[in-house]
């Protein structure tokens, strides 16, 4: 077995990577009404710049380095399973205790920092997914494809649905009570983007924003539902992906290139697809949905995978490169950084900071992307040299243990 102080540096590499690119798309988030994540037309501008840069990161970066990151999560926590086990703890009450901890920090970030947290899913998605430890990744890797399966099928039934009767209500001569059902449907609180409501709320004070969360008090709750049929699938993929070697690098140079070239021409171009149809009904609001909860799955989870070969090779050429250490360390901190950048963020966008929510296009947030992106290259390193955890990292550790772990190397 590994020793506590032994990493997989291929797994805190991709972790860094990881954390990186979901900050490519929650900028999104950070800095613009909630719809505008879904759709470039619901603010942010549709100019050429605009365009293509929501065009390349819906193909390249939309829910891939989130995928990764719930590999990565799923392959660490096998992880710690397996080490808790070698060394005569009990699994499931290490397992069980990070995980609790892990939800408390995740509904504080929600309610106190951002609504964008993953961390309460990943907490819970993370108890259910304790219960397949044991399996095999065979076993592992064929349910999980019938559990995120089952929700293609269950998202993609209702969707369906909706842009049929979008289709059928707007054809000359439609149906009367179509027509009504439609109009129905789109002035209902589901489709209403609350531009100006959320403008106003982002730019104004801390506690109004607090209140407005807390008033949503089931928005992690929601976010299980939406997402479990996704989340757990990738967490049990990167389980059977630790077990089997795939994702620390044990399987051959020629195996992994294999993988590239099966799984992301195939993704890049089903996601290429996916977008030209989108601009060509001018990213109509039912159709942008639908494209975001269902028909980028498939291919989202073709890249997510291509990713990894590709972060393998990467990551197995550079080794020992400075910008690769510089990552690991990023990802090694990757709670740190996942959550000093909410608080970062948040801090420039919203009205009790510097106030530039709403003020900014998708193409002028790439600098701040950059510029966060150095911070986390810049402090990870020179920390970890002289300390084990990240600072939060640390803390989660010494709650879930309870006590106080070692900090100084």
């Amino acid at each position: 077995m590994q020793p506590e102080t032994e990493r997989y540096l291929s797994l805190d590499a991709m972790r860094g990577f990881a954390v990186m690119g979901i900050l490519a798309m929650n900028i999104i988030a950070f800095a613009m009404p909630e719809w505008a994540y879904v759709t470039p037309k619901a603010y942010g501008g549709v100019s050429l710049e605009n365009e293509i840069s929501w065009f390349v990161s819906f193909v390249l970066i939309d829910g891939k380095m989130r995928g990764l990151f719930s590999l990565m999560f799923g392959a660490s926590m096998m992880l710690v399973i397996e080490g808790a086990a070698a060394k005569g703890e009990s699994p499931g009450k290490i397992h069980f205790a990070r995980m609790f901890w892990l939800a408390a920090f995740g509904l504080a970030h929600y309610f106190l920092i951002w609504f964008g947290d993953i961390l309460f899913l990943y907490a819970s998605v993370g108890c259910i997914a304790f219960l397949f430890r044991n399996w095999e990744p065979r076993r592992l890797i064929k349910w999980a494809l019938i559990i995120f399966g089952l929700g293609l099928l269950l998202w993609g039934a209702q969707f369906s649905a909706l842009q049929l009767l979008q289709y059928f209500a707007n054809l000359p001569g439609a149906d009367a009570e179509l027509v009504d059902q439609y109009k129905a449907l789109m002035s209902s609180p589901d489709f209403d983007m609350n531009i100006a409501k959320e403008l106003a709320l982002h730019r104004g004070g801390y506690w109004p924003i607090v209140a407005d969360k807390l008033s949503e008090w089931y928005g992690p709750l929601t976010m299980i539902l939406q997402s479990i049929t996704e989340t757990l699938p990738l967490m049990m993929i990167g389980m059977a992906m630790k077990k089997n070697g795939f994702i620390t690098g044990k399987w051959s140079r020629s195996d992994y290139i294999d993988w590239v070239k099966k799984l992301l021409p195939a993704g890049i171009l089903l996601s290429v697809i996916l977008a030209a149809g989108l601009i060509a009904v001018d990213h109509d609001m039912i159709t942008s949905l639908a494209v975001f909860l269902v028909w980028s799955a498939i291919p989202r989870l073709m890249m997510t995978i291509g990713y990894v070969a590709l972060l393998v090779l990467l990551i197995e050429r550079l080794d020992g490169s400075s910008i690769i250490g510089r990552i690991e360390a990023a990802g090694q901190a990757a709670f740190t950084n996942y959550l000093g950048t909410s608080i970062v963020m948040t801090s420039l966008f919203y009205g009790y900071g510097l106030g530039l929510y709403g003020h900014m296009s998708r193409f002028e947030l790439w600098p701040f992307v950059l510029g966060a992106w150095g911070v986390m290259l810049l402090w990870s390193k020179p920390w970890l040299a002289r300390f084990r955890y990240g600072p939060l990292e640390w803390l989660w550790r010494s709650l879930a243990r309870g006590k106080l772990q070692r900090l100084a190397r």
